[in-house]
């Protein structure tokens, strides 16, 4: 046990039951010696508190009520966590394999642990790696200029270094929180491979128009107005690039 940090793997969940009872397989079937599992639902009427009642033998700790949305249930769930490290893993999100945490332990000392992340639906059907945003290879605060170029999914924090998600934010309070973690870290270790499976269709997804609005918004008190406009026609022009070439939309 003590050769591995105290990993607090956290699934948000409300009213996702059949999602959830997938992560929550998943992640029981992580080979790691130290987890802690972290769920926070927030009072779920279709069964999903019956499935935390069947694995109380399994989750650690956990919580039902009312919340004020997924950040301020983000909040709960750091508020809860006793590990050296963070794991976010939400109702339909997975760990890549079973033996992940171990590989990726094998370097001690980060502050930060990042990846790639393959995209899946409801059915399990994968479409791959992001294709517009990728892990850079030397991730820091200011690579978050792009948005999530990492997924909430593929990044584990140490716990210490994590602030409160900013609930001002209804949409974008990840891509604040993860420049906030970046901008304390030293340690920041690209493991260069897939570390989650990310279900796609989520909050910020479904709300995209509002999203980017938010995210400008933030975007431009970490970074300033000028550089946030030149970077967003860079992308613009990357984006047209991408759908002239596969003339598809994703």
């Amino acid at each position: 046990m003590s050769e591995y940090p105290i990993i607090s793997v956290i699934t948000v969940v409300f009213n996702n039951r059949e999602n959830f009872r997938r992560t929550l397989e998943c992640v029981r079937g992580l080979e790691y010696p130290a987890l802690e599992y972290v769920v926070v639902d927030g009072g779920s009427t279709d069964g999903t508190q019956d499935i935390i009642k069947e694995n109380t033998g399994f989750i650690s700790k956990h919580v039902s009520e009312k919340d004020g949305g997924i950040y301020d249930a983000m909040n709960k769930g750091l508020k809860l966590a006793s590990g050296e490290y963070v794991w976010f893993m939400n109702a339909g999100d997975e760990p890549e394999g079973p033996e992940i945490l171990k590989e990726i332990f094998t370097e001690q000392g980060g502050d930060v642990y990042y990846g790639d992340t393959e995209m899946i639906d409801s059915d399990g059907t994968s479409y791959g790696k992001k294709t517009l945003k990728t892990p850079p290879e030397n991730l820091n605060w200011r690579s978050m200029i792009d948005g999530m170029v990492v997924t909430h999914q593929s990044l584990i924090v140490r716990k210490s270094l994590c602030p409160d998600y900013d609930l001002k934010y209804r949409y974008v309070s990840d891509i604040d929180w993860a420049i906030k973690v970046l901008k304390k870290s030293g340690k920041i270790v690209n493991t260069r491979r897939v570390l989650s499976r990310f279900l796609i269709g989520g909050f910020s997804r479904k709300n995209t128009m509002k999203s980017l609005r938010e995210r400008f918004g933030m975007l431009r008190v970490h970074f300033g107005l000028f550089r946030v406009l030149i970077n967003h026609v860079k992308l613009s022009f990357k984006f047209l690039i991408y759908i002239v070439k596969r003339r598809k939309l994703l």
